[in-house]
């Protein structure tokens, strides 16, 4: 069935304590506005006055270089806000907002917005509460590097979350990247699987072989990852020899036959033959867990994943898990 404006408004954070009564007079406040990509809501520099909540589609939030050039700096998709220190003090817009394909939008006025906490102090008290803990949490993840961003461009934006060994997404990325992937499987009603994987008795590799040889089977892997999964995956190098991935709109049957695939493509790596030691394959555990079936947050997505990853250890390893409840 088709989400009404309401429905996706009734999935948003800072809207999620409203009562049916306040959520239907908070939507008859609001202003539907649709865009094509190329259109622009806003400029850096305008006069602001409006936060936005996209309904469908997406927009992106830029910035313009010292050098000229425009940098993308985040994505804006269904069911979140943008634009909103209009509501505060109409700010000057600190950024360019464009539709990236067919957007629609809801729009809402910051004196209409006052008059609705006038009228319903405490649901609009609420919202301004859980906005500005959204707004906190966007600074603290984005002021440590966001200076750097803005002065050296795309290649400072694509080291803060990349792995610079594998080219993979790292660990900061994804605990960040978890929690937008699970909004967006909400609010859309989407499978989301997440996929944990080890290297099989990687520090008795690295003893054996030494760590340029455990080295050159991390690299190996990598293009094995990036043949099997797609560009829309979030693929990031958790630590050392763990890697943990995001499959958006992918079933956990669907998941494991990937990773089925892949454990069989691994044992094809040859680096380990005929070198006299212990290990002669290199194989890898993983552990698998699909939201919503096995779990409804990130963080007990991310538990049972890491569940199934320890069953598959136990199985005698070189396996896939799915939990299972």
């Amino acid at each position: 069935m088709k989400k009404t404006p309401v429905d996706v408004l009734r999935s948003i954070e800072i809207l999620s304590s409203l009562s049916r009564e306040e959520l239907d007079s908070f939507y008859s406040l609001m202003n539907t506005e649709e865009y094509c990509k190329g259109q622009t809501l806003f400029n850096e520099g305008d006069t602001g006055e409006i936060m936005y909540i996209v309904i469908s589609g997406a927009v992106s939030i830029s910035v313009n270089l010292p050098n000229g050039k425009v940098l993308e700096i985040a994505e804006i998709t269904e069911g979140n806000f943008f634009g909103e220190m209009s509501i505060f003090d109409s700010a000057v817009r600190s950024a360019t907002c464009s539709p990236k394909c067919n957007t629609k939008v809801l729009s809402l006025k910051a004196d209409v917005f006052y008059e609705f906490i006038k009228n319903k102090p405490e649901a609009g008290i609420n919202i301004m509460h859980r906005m500005l803990n959204i707004i906190t949490m966007r600074l603290k993840k984005t002021g440590a590097f966001l200076s750097d961003m803005v002065t050296w461009g795309e290649q400072a934006r694509t080291r803060a979350i990349t792995d610079d060994f594998t080219g993979l997404y790292n660990r900061r990325f994804l605990d960040e990247a978890i929690e937008d992937r699970i909004a967006g499987a909400i609010v859309k009603g989407h499978p989301l699987s997440i996929v944990m994987i080890d290297l099989d008795h990687f520090g008795t590799l690295n003893n054996e072989y030494g760590q340029d040889l455990g080295d050159k089977v991390i690299l190996s892997i990598i293009p094995i990852f990036r043949k099997l999964f797609r560009k829309e995956d979030i693929l990031a190098r958790y630590g050392g020899d763990e890697f943990t991935f995001l499959l958006p709109g992918t079933t956990g049957a669907k998941a494991k036959d990937l990773c089925s695939k892949l454990v069989r493509e691994i044992r094809k790596i040859n680096l380990l033959e005929n070198l006299g030691g212990s290990l002669k394959k290199v194989t890898a555990s993983i552990g698998i867990a699909c939201f919503p079936d096995h779990a409804g947050s990130a963080s007990r997505i991310k538990e049972r994943a890491d569940q199934a990853l320890y069953k598959a250890k136990e199985a005698g390893r070189d396996t896939v898990v799915l939990w299972t409840n």
